[in-house]
């Protein structure tokens, strides 16, 4: 059965970006911002799954979102994508700083390159999307940044100290750039999803020892999808949410 959404009239004409729209957690977000009559744009480096989304979205009746390819970890391109985004669709009033990768990766190996290299995909595109978007906001009389963090290293998940350590950093800069963007009329929130079942997650990591651990920790006794994130985003973003910032929000089951 398929699960109906709330419907926000203030998301309707509102430009929104997503990173790391392709796909995952993203492509949620990305489709559940065009069924409200958001202006959507989107950030990725995968063009067949971007090209499949939009896509999926025009023969849904919908707009189709704006997609530009973009590697997080080129600056320069980053913010040349987000002028384009603005000058294209006009203000961007809604950031979601989406895209991450959660590959594993031990500590004994780690080399100062490859550390670098993770802090620039998961932390550092997040701060420098912000400072891109902000004066936009800023000239627009408002906006909703929403960042996001992990759950990994609130369970004390090893395996991947460098992602671990991103995301810890990601809920500081959160809490840093709400009071910084606040007299602006921007609020800076940031979610917190427990294990959300992309099809990356269930292929990659999703053994039936790991289902039922992750079941056995969860309150709630059901698997997370990415329509559950979708929902928190949505309210994050509307007017609905006009007093909530400098908070973390956690979709988990009840895991923490």
């Amino acid at each position: 059965m398929t699960q109906e959404f709330a419907t926000y009239p203030s998301l309707r004409d509102r430009v929104v970006l997503v990173t790391g729209g392709a796909s995952g957690i993203g492509a949620e977000e990305v489709t559940q911002f065009a069924r409200q009559g958001a202006r959507v744009a989107f950030l990725d480096i995968d063009d067949a799954a971007a090209a499949a989304l939009t896509g999926a979205l025009a023969r849904d009746g919908l707009a189709p979102p704006l997609y530009r390819r973009c590697d997080l970890k080129d600056i320069a391109a980053l913010r040349a994508a987000i002028a384009e985004i603005n000058r294209q669709l006009g203000a961007i009033t809604v950031l979601v700083n989406n895209a991450a990768n959660d590959q594993r990766h031990g500590w004994e190996d780690m080399t100062v390159e490859y550390w670098d290299e993770r802090m620039a995909t998961n932390l550092r595109h997040q701060f420098f999307a912000i400072q891109a978007v902000a004066p936009q906001m800023r000239a627009a009389g408002g906006g909703s940044i929403i960042n996001f963090g992990s759950i990994s290293w609130h369970t004390s998940q090893g395996g991947m100290p460098a992602y671990t350590t991103a995301k810890a950093a990601v809920e500081g800069l959160t809490k840093g750039m709400a009071r910084d963007l606040g007299p602006d009329g921007i609020r800076v929130n940031c979610i917190i999803p427990g294990w959300i079942m992309t099809q990356r997650q269930i292929d990659l990591w999703l053994t039936p020892e790991a289902e039922a651990a992750l079941l056995q920790a969860q309150c709630l006794k059901t698997k997370l999808v990415p329509a559950d994130v979708a929902r928190m985003v949505l309210w994050l973003a509307s007017d609905d949410s006009r007093m909530c910032t400098s908070q973390l929000w956690v979709v988990d089951g009840g895991r923490m």
